[in-house]
């Protein structure tokens, strides 16, 4: 099982996060419609924040685990704020559009952090905590759309 394999404090960290996912996601469908207006913008802007503390993580692995002189941390310092570059944006957008640029970005960091130089530099828990936050999180997001699409 995966959950015991992973220190407790991310994985109880790491399940604490899918909350308001989780939450916000299961009130753009269930809550009285007049609540639900509130959910949808409610649920991108936490998403937008979560996308840029992913880009934090990374900007943390550069400043502890790469040297400072290697093209490694240039590169890694860099992708560190593509997430926040990605995140703003999607919030001004239509929230459907908003929605799908965000699981863009949760893909593409995640396909980063299964990239060589990351399996490396990250420990094997938070390869399997990252994997079962994305996909959870991306379901979510997939919930919220088909909801903004049924109206």
């Amino acid at each position: 099982m995966i959950a015991a394999c992973l220190p407790r404090l991310p994985w109880g960290l790491g399940l604490a996060g899918l909350i308001p996912f989780l939450a916000l996601a299961a009130a753009s469908w269930l809550a009285p419609a007049a609540w639900q207006v509130a959910t949808i913008p409610a649920f991108l802007t936490y998403s937008a924040v979560i996308l840029s503390f992913l880009g934090g993580v990374q900007w943390g692995v550069a400043m502890s685990l790469e040297s400072q002189d290697s093209d490694g941390f240039r590169a890694r310092l860099a992708l560190s704020m593509a997430p926040s570059l990605i995140a703003w944006p999607a919030l001004l957008l239509h929230p459907v559009i908003g929605a799908w640029v965000l699981i863009a970005g949760f893909l593409l960091i995640r396909l980063h952090e299964c990239g060589e130089a990351s399996r490396e530099l990250l420990p094997g828990w938070y390869q399997s905590l990252r994997t079962l936050l994305t996909v959870v999180v991306v379901a979510c997001h997939g919930l919220v759309i088909w909801r903004l699409a049924v109206g």
